[in-house]
Order: structure tokens, then C-alpha cells, then sequence
């Protein structure tokens, strides 16, 4: 069962993307203090107590990975966000990675920073727990932040060490001890390559918890990610290196937010043009290995070129007839073709078209053009319950019997 996460959110309000920060083992959503402030100019930030820390509520443990994630689902339905920038550190990054496995259209782009794919033996979690339950957490709590800062920091900044500790000491000692169950039984390694987000992972060179190499791990194993090794910066790399944390994940997400525009829009003209049923088809035929291809297309054909204002639709159809049948991209022509057809050409423009090539670009080309238009338009007629007149496609057929090879 679900809990209603204890959290705050701060924006511009409707109409920016959102961005959802969820933190490390021990803390609570203002570990993220750094981040809300800059990036709450420009997006919606969600900053997030994770169940049995900060103001969240605190179940008997133990705790699951995919029940913590289950919890922040709950809380995007509540809020009525259908998908969000997920941003996750350490215990939080585990829970992200199973967002971006598990609910992948939740997760439009996904941030790890300082944390693993596997963290670690049981028995240590087991053992951890243990003192948690019988000590509480201000018995760990010094041993804990020595692996938060590299020395420097904490050696220049007494008071952020001391208010990191008693963050840890407020942490319910369930909550705190059920998440280490939780991170005992995690193990997301063969599922890295399920995750289709676009992946910033962000690691600390000091970092002694979740090293450069298991950051390395993860970022070898999701297939679109890019991975940031920051120095000086131990395990929570979003303090010591705020600015350029905060700067990357803007970056990130600002970068994935322009061309999920461009993608909606090149999908709508996209539509507009080749129809729903044809872009359907391509959409379910989409593979992880034609997916960017796909994307790449619906931004820059559609999106871009497809969508300015120099030349309508109308006449973009026409120039692209030409073009295709110019270059004897039979495939292409043979689609446009029909989705001329469904639309706004007539077959007596498909005739002047396909002439006009001929003499510029060569007869067997324009010849072949006229073989797919009578077919495609012979098919049109009988769809339409109508039969194809003798002044469309029909006398230029002649040239496919004196010249076609």
C-alpha cells in the first residue's frame, strides 16, 4: 500500500516542465536546497520525503524499492502530472531507476547522481538496520556525513557538517533502518538496459559510498546517458558541487524538454500529412534500434522544415513528388503518393507533376511515378466506391508501355 509523500512544489506553475527530486538514505527534500531555487526560475520543482524520512509518514519495514517508487507514483497521479524530469541521489536514484524500468512513460528524463545499480552486500544493510533499530539514528549519524563531504568541505564548513547531522539524527530510526532493507534487496543491474529515458549520471571523484566506477556501470548500461564525474565532490555531490549540478541538470532537462516540443509538433504535422493510420503503424513498428531514427525524423523533417511558414502543405506535397520521383526513391513516392491522394491533390496535378519531372530529371524516373500514381490511384477509387476517370492518370500510362525498362 501507498503513502502520501510529505513534499513541496515550486514554479512557474502550468504549462513548465517538472522536475522531481528525490533524496539520499537519511535526509530529507531540503538536502535539494541548493537545486530548488535556480531551477524552480524556469521549471515546476517536486521535492520529495521519501516514505519513512522527513514529514512523510513512517510504515512498519520493511521497505521495497518498488514500494518507494509505487509511494511517488501515487503522488504524481495526486498532483494530476502525468510524466516529470525524474532526479534521484543515492537511495533516490534507486528509486528512479525503478520509475524509469517500471513506468517508463512516467519519466521523460532521468538524473542519477552518487548511486549504484546494486549497492552493495545484505549483510551490511542487515547489519546497519540492526544498530539503527536498537542505537537510533544519532548513533550513525557522524559516520554517515564523514561519507556525505570530502574533508576540505567539511574542514571549511563546520555548520553545514553539523546541520547534515542532526538531519540524519531526525530521520525516524524505522524509516531509516526499513530503507536499508530496502537498498538490501536492490538490484536493478539487468534492467539498466530497459531504461529508454535520456540519462544524465552525475558521480563524485571522493565518493567512497557509490564510486565513479559503479556510476560507470550504470551509464555503460543505459544506452542514451552521458556521465559527469565531478571534482572535488564526495557523496552528495548536489552540495558540494551545487552550481554545476544544477547547471546540468537544467541543461538536461531544458535539452530534452525543446525537443519533446519539436517532436510533438513534427508528430501533429506528421499526422496532418501521411495520416493517422500510417503514422500509427510506424509508431508501433518502432524498435529500440529505430527509435532515434524515428525522433530524429518527426523534430527535423516535421517538426522543423515540414512546419515553417515559407511554403504550405500543398505546395511542400507537390515540390516532394518531384523530388522523390527525381531521385527514384520508389518507397517514399509510392507513400506520398496516396497521402496526396487522401488529401488535397487532384490526379491532374499528380500528371503535371510527374511530366514536369520527366523532362527535368529524366523519363524512366517520371515513368515509373506514373505506374505507382495509377495504382495508388486505382486503389483510392475503389475505397472511395468511385471509378478512376480517363483524363487522370490513364494516357500517360502509354509512356510506361514505350519506354518503361
Amino acid at each position: 500500500m501507498t503513502v502520501n509523500l510529505a513534499h513541496h512544489l515550486i514554479g512557474p506553475g502550468p504549462g513548465a516542465p517538472t522536475v522531481v527530486l528525490l533524496g539520499s538514505l537519511g535526509s530529507d527534500r531540503s538536502m535539494w536546497d541548493p537545486q530548488v531555487r535556480t531551477l524552480s526560475e524556469q521549471f515546476n520543482v517536486l521535492a520529495v520525503d521519501l516514505r519513512g524520512h522527513g514529514g512523510s509518514p513512517v510504515p512498519p519495514g520493511p521497505y521495497t524499492v518498488a514500494e518507494l517508487g509505487g509511494d511517488v507514483l501515487t503522488l504524481l497521479d495526486t498532483l494530476a502530472l502525468p510524466a516529470a524530469h525524474v532526479v534521484g541521489l543515492s537511495l533516490g536514484g534507486a528509486v528512479a531507476q525503478w520509475l524509469a524500468t517500471h513506468s517508463p512513460a512516467r519519466v521523460q528524463t532521468l538524473t542519477l547522481l552518487c548511486t549504484s545499480a546494486k549497492f552493495g552486500e545484505p549483510t551490511g544493510w542487515f547489519d546497519r538496520a540492526a544498530a539503527v533499530r536498537s542505537g537510533g539514528t544519532g548513533s550513525i549519524a557522524e559516520a554517515v556525513v564523514e561519507r556525505w563531504y570530502t574533508s576540505e568541505l567539511a574542514s571549511r564548513d563546520p555548520e553545514l557538517v553539523a546541520s547534515s547531522r542532526a538531519m540524519v539524527a531526525a530521520t525516524s530510526n524505522e524509516g531509516y533502518a526499513a530503507c536499508c532493507e530496502a537498498l538490501s534487496e536492490w538490484d536493478g543491474r539487468a534492467d539498466l538496459a530497459r531504461i529508454a529515458a535520456p540519462t544524465l549520471v552525475i558521480a563524485g571523484r571522493q565518493d567512497p559510498s557509490t564510486t565513479p566506477a559503479d556510476l560507470g556501470f550504470i551509464a555503460e548500461g543505459i544506452a542514451r546517458s552521458a556521465l559527469h564525474v565531478l571534482d572535488p565532490a564526495a557523496h552528495l555531490a548536489n552540495v558540494e558541487q551545487a552550481g554545476r549540478v544544477t547547471a546540468l541538470i537544467a541543461a538536461h532537462v531544458t535539452g530534452r524538454a525543446q525537443r519533446s516540443e519539436a517532436y510533438e509538433a513534427g508528430m501533429l504535422v506528421r499526422r496532418a500529412v501521411l495520416g493517422d493510420a500510417h503514422v500509427a503503424r510506424s509508431v508501433a513498428e518502432t524498435t529500440e534500434f529505430t527509435a532515434p531514427f524515428q525522433d530524429f525524423i518527426t523534430r527535423t523533417a516535421w517538426g522543423d522544415v515540414w512546419s515553417r511558414t515559407g511554403l504550405d502543405h500543398h505546395t511542400r506535397r507537390l515540390l516532394t513528388l518531384a523530388i522523390l520521383t527525381a531521385v527514384g526513391n520508389e518507397h517514399e513516392l509510392d507513400m506520398h503518393i496516396r497521402a496526396a491522394l487522401r488529401d488535397d491533390v487532384t490526379p491532374d496535378e499528380l500528371v503535371e507533376v510527374f511530366l514536369h519531372t520527366a523532362i527535368y530529371a529524366g523519363v524512366p524516373n517520371s515513368n515509373r511515378a506514373f505506374a505507382l500514381g495509377k495504382n495508388a490511384l486505382a486503389e483510392h477509387a475503389r475505397s472511395a466506391g468511385t471509378a478512376p476517370g480517363a483524363d487522370t492518370l490513364g494516357a500517360p500510362a502509354e509512356i510506361e508501355e514505350q519506354s518503361g525498362p
